[in-house]
């Protein structure tokens, strides 16, 4: 069959039309605020070996992590119409235990399926050590319950003893039991729509042109890493501390360009560490994932074609590439950012005109849990908080916006009040925190809630000792900073730190800026050539 370009791109609408359908049934059924109001999810289409065809513009470290998972799923049982499994396992392609991904797959005439849908949702709470799964752990173990690919359901029934299994270890049942059931429905959206294309233009068609999408992807990335100078280009940065210590944590990488190829070497990175920011390798090829399809013009789709000339190197057991038992809640959050910085970092200096400043390599996640004096019930509040986004040669960065590897939105004021017993006492623009520069980077968030009810708080969050770097001459941007306000005395907290506070104690994050590009003395210049008849 010869691919016709005009259908080419139809089925590329077609297909993220269905991942973008999914997304838009799973928030609008979810119970959550987290998926409902600030859609931590994503949503996508698998081909029959569990490739990766098309993914809906959701969440980035979600981009290069579900195949794996999918992949996982598609060899862990045999398939029957109707059956979905669950699972999170980082080290079976997960990111971390609180997204949970679920999988289902479509049946043409035969006995195998022919395609699989699947979606990946963060939920507020899987049965860790502190209330939102998101701890100070030093082992997996104590991060939540760890989900292998399991049916959940079968020829259209929910396994009702899963279920209860897992409902059973989460300290909010009924949230979690109601964002199931959206994920679900998710699936049994994209399924449906998947039928009805294969029913209208036939299963050869729409394989043959999902394979084609996939070399197209490849074919538009090979030309853009050719368009790269063919050299070497080295970066580091620094994690902040891994919340047991307080020892800077090195992440490295050396790119490799020849001719249409990209080698990463992140094996002189840090080995693994006690505290919870170890990343899994799903995680960093999630972020050299984002940083390639960032660089492509072109409106390709996101699919496996992407990473065909791509190679990532890791050491076995290194904070990029950690090993079972290891600690990962924060490595999905966290040290997704920093590796995005050194990709980016060195990419800089091949292509200064087209990377940006350093943005405000953190997710400044909170977690919130108690019991509301409402309803005498359990609740699990789960955030991440924008910042300041790197200045780039074409002008200032974005201030108070999420960055890199999250897409999500925020929880609207009277969401987080409505839904938590919880008062906004502040929430703005932390003003002149961008680096300064030709252009300045993006300004940082103050985001305040005062605790109507006594309540556990923990904080992974990073950039709060190592500023996010400035390019060419720009300066870095500010630091974070947390604190806790009681009795209006303000104790100042470390990025990382879990601890239990009272009612009308106030939890404060304020967020980095982004780096600033280029030296501020070249603004005149600039300014006079604009000026020039």
């Amino acid at each position: 069959m010869k691919v016709n370009p005009v259908l080419l791109e139809v089925f590329q609408n077609r297909f993220s039309s269905i991942a973008e359908e999914m997304g838009v049934t799973l928030h609008r059924t979810a119970f959550s605020p987290n998926i409902k109001e600030r859609r931590d999810f994503s949503c996508a289409v698998f081909d029959r070996d569990g490739e990766m065809i098309a993914q809906a513009a959701h969440i980035p470290v979600h981009l290069g992590s579900m195949p794996m998972s999918v992949k996982l799923a598609v060899l862990s049982t045999p398939w029957e119409d109707g059956d979905m499994v669950i699972l999170n396992d980082p080290f079976k392609g997960g990111t971390h235990l609180p997204d949970i991904t679920i999988v289902a797959p479509v049946f043409a005439s035969g006995a195998k399926p022919v395609f699989y849908m699947a979606n990946r949702a963060h939920h507020a709470d899987v049965g860790g050590m502190s209330s939102g799964s998101m701890p100070l752990s030093t082992s997996i173990f104590q991060e939540g319950l760890i989900i292998p690919p399991l049916k959940l359901m079968e020829k259209g029934l929910v396994d009702q003893k899963i279920m209860s299994f897992l409902l059973n270890n989460v300290r909010t049942p009924m949230e979690r039991e109601g964002d199931f059931s959206a994920q679900i429905m998710a699936n049994i959206t994209g399924v449906r729509r998947m039928e009805e294309l294969i029913h209208k233009h036939t299963l050869e068609s729409v394989d043959f042109y999902a394979q084609s999408l996939m070399d197209y992807a490849e074919r538009i990335t090979r030309h853009t890493i050719q368009h790269i100078p063919n050299g070497v280009y080295t970066f580091e940065d620094f994690l902040d501390d891994d919340g047991v210590s307080s020892k800077d944590i090195r992440i490295h990488v050396a790119i490799t360009i020849q001719g249409d190829e990209a080698i990463l070497d992140f094996r002189k990175s840090d080995h693994q560490v006690d505290g919870s920011i170890n990343a899994v390798y799903a995680i960093t090829l999630s972020a050299v994932l984002y940083v390639f399809r960032a660089l492509v013009e072109e409106a390709i789709p996101t699919n496996e074609g992407i990473l065909r000339p791509i190679k990532v190197l890791t050491r076995k057991g290194s904070v990029i590439d950690a090993q079972f038992p290891a600690a990962v809640a924060g490595g999905n959050v966290e040290t997704s950012q920093r590796i995005v910085d050194v990709v980016l970092g060195a990419l800089s200096q091949a292509l200064p005109k087209a990377i940006p400043a350093a943005s405000q390599g953190t997710m400044n996640n909170m977690t919130i849990g108690g019991t509301d004096p409402r309803n005498q019930r359990s609740f699990a509040y789960y955030e991440t908080v924008g910042g300041g986004m790197g200045a780039t040669a074409r002008g200032v960065g974005e201030s108070g916006v999420h960055s890199h590897m999250t897409n999500t939105l925020n929880t609207p004021i009277e969401a987080l009040e409505y839904s938590y017993p919880f008062l906004v006492t502040q929430y703005s623009i932390r003003r002149g925190t961008g680096g300064k520069g030709l252009h300045k980077g993006g300004d940082g968030i103050v985001r305040e809630i005062q605790l109507l009810a006594d309540a556990e708080v923990t904080i992974l969050s990073e950039r709060r000792r190592h500023s996010p770097y400035g390019l060419w001459g720009g300066e870095p941007g500010d630091v974070g900073r947390n604190t806790i306000i009681r009795d209006g005395n303000l104790v100042e907290k470390p990025g990382k730190f879990s601890v239990s506070l009272r009612e009308k104690d106030i939890i404060r994050i304020e967020t980095p800026g982004g780096g600033g590009f280029g030296k501020q003395e070249m603004w005149g210049k600039e300014q006079q050539q604009r000026r020039r008849p």
